[in-house]
């Protein structure tokens, strides 16, 4: 996930499409715009944000968000905000922000991880 913030947002968007040479293809009603699938399950998508600075982070997509935050935390991400949306936004280790949110791809069956 590319974010930026608002007042270049578009321009963002525009930029990431020309390099990956894919038509940017919007998602109506949410701050989303699919930049270019990758296969597996996978996509690279931009995030219009409503503040904060412009930064990647990554989704893990998951079937039981608790469990999927609960089992980071313990590999050492800090949880920094939970959504009302399922989302939770934690940090890594090092820093880097990702979210852990609950499943959006209609292949996600095909192409999730089963943990012990």
């Amino acid at each position: 996930m590319i974010d930026s913030p608002p007042d270049v947002a578009d321009a963002g968007v525009a930029f990431w499409g020309a390099v990956i040479g894919r038509e940017p293809q919007p998602e109506p009603g949410t701050p989303f715009t699919v930049l270019a699938p990758l296969g597996a399950g996978q996509v690279l998508a931009h995030q219009r944000l409503q503040d904060g600075p412009p930064r990647i982070h990554l989704d893990v997509e998951t079937d039981d968000t608790a469990a999927e935050v609960a089992r980071v935390e313990r590999l050492g991400a800090t949880k920094l905000s939970e959504q009302e949306d399922g989302c939770v936004q934690l940090r890594d280790p090092t820093g880097l922000v990702f979210c852990v949110v609950p499943v959006q791809s209609p292949d996600f069956d095909e192409y999730a991880n089963t943990w012990p």
